[in-house]
């Protein structure tokens, strides 16, 4: 009988000192770099001169439970791909992350994953106690025999863990009585500026898709300051806007020319290279900004693109070897691997919440102070959500 396993992702302390000297939250800052890096080239090669939004960290927390799952090749290769060097650290590293990305001051995150098993099936008893610890992962059994009630059984999940953003994620003609499990991850993220634009202040204005399309857009304005850089590396000016408690912020990188962006995607294979350039910040800077609103959805191949950047043998039956998933698990492989991610930008913030916010500049004894920055994102851009230092999202902004 042919054994199928799906793997389905929705696209947010004290570090314990690991092998090398490295801490956990080295390691885990490194790793996602990497393989944030990795996934956003793919993802924009698919979708050329289309907006984009994807969420790497949510799909490395699933690649690290089945790594914990996996034996041999596959084993190794998966924790190549995560940046992890044995079991002890990917539990470690992962257990630490999971603390990370919990909310905080003036912000909404929401991780969450969840095993579905076939009716038949049970899962290993020690693979249960490690998701439960480390990824504080459920686990529930389900009929994949009746494929509708099982897929909107498992939509219902997701959308109630992501504020009803993400759905219709499982097809039900994508399963059916050889389906084994299903895992399920879900990361959501709602903040409100600290500084939130004025409603009145926003405007239809040009938008250039390239030198030849120009096409109009709600711009979204305020004169404010920020944490500003201007990048001769990049050739390009970034901006940095807080959400309310100052832990999650939007980052913005802006080419200087209207068709940049296809110089800027070639130097973002550099996983350091934007947190490099934010070093050489000094001092918040007055900045006349103008951003568009806009909202992104969208539709990822995993299996294509984790295929791409060298996690393969999960795909082969011959290969994959989850011999420690479910209880004689041998011959279990992954079939199918799909992430949703969907964004929102406003006035507020990346949701609609209302906040009062008061935003502290420090006191400048220049006597006449540099005029303000102008900040016009009216081309294409590169955006990316990170808190405490790690990247919950990014993606392109096209203006379509």
């Amino acid at each position: 009988m042919r054994q199928i396993f799906y793997i389905l992702c929705i696209l947010p302390f004290t570090a314990l000192a690991m092998s090398n000297g490295k801490t956990t939250e080295t390691l885990l800052q490194e790793g996602s770099n990497q393989f944030t890096t990795k996934m956003f080239t793919e993802v924009t090669k698919a979708n050329p001169q289309k907006s984009t939004v994807m969420s790497a960290i949510s799909v490395m927390e699933p690649l690290a439970e089945l790594s914990l799952a996996s034996v041999g090749e596959s084993h190794d290769e998966l924790q190549t791909a995560i940046g992890t060097t044995s079991d002890e650290t990917t539990k470690a590293v992962f257990s630490y992350a999971n603390k990370e990305l919990k909310a905080s001051e003036g912000i909404t995150l929401t991780t969450a994953s969840k095993i579905y098993v076939g009716a038949n099936y049970k899962l290993n008893d020690n693979f249960v106690a490690v998701s439960k610890n480390v990824f504080d992962s459920e686990v529930q059994n389900i009929d994949f025999e009746e494929n509708v009630k099982a897929a909107t059984e498992i939509n219902t999940w997701v959308e109630d863990k992501t504020n009803n953003r993400i759905k219709d994620l499982v097809d039900p003609r994508s399963i059916d009585g050889n389906t084994k499990a299903i895992l399920v991850n879900a990361i959501y993220f709602k903040g409100a500026w600290a500084d939130p634009f004025e409603k009145e202040l926003t405007e239809d204005k040009d938008f250039y898709v390239s030198k030849d399309n120009v096409i109009q857009v709600p711009m979204m304005y305020q004169r404010s300051h920020f944490d500003y850089v201007e990048s001769e590396e990049l050739n390009c000016q970034i901006i940095e806007i807080p959400y309310r408690g100052y832990q999650a912020s939007l980052v913005v990188v802006l080419p200087r020319e209207v068709d940049g962006i296809v110089e800027l995607l070639e130097k973002l294979k550099d996983p350091n290279v934007v947190d490099n350039a934010l070093k050489q910040r000094n001092y918040r800077t007055e900045v006349k900004l103008r951003l568009p609103k806009f909202k992104i959805e969208t539709t990822t191949n995993l299996k294509d693109v984790l295929t791409k950047i060298g996690v393969t043998k999960l795909f082969d039956p011959s290969e994959a070897k989850l011999n420690n998933l479910l209880k004689d698990g041998e011959g279990l492989f992954i079939d199918s691997a799909i992430q949703k991610a969907f964004l929102e930008v406003n006035e507020v913030g990346t949701e609609a919440a209302a906040a009062n916010v008061f935003n502290a500049v420090g006191a400048s004894f220049i006597l006449d102070p540099p005029p303000p920055k102008d900040f016009n994102a009216n081309r294409p851009f590169y955006y990316a959500i990170k808190m405490n230092s790690l990247t919950l999202f990014n993606g392109v902004m096209y203006g379509v």
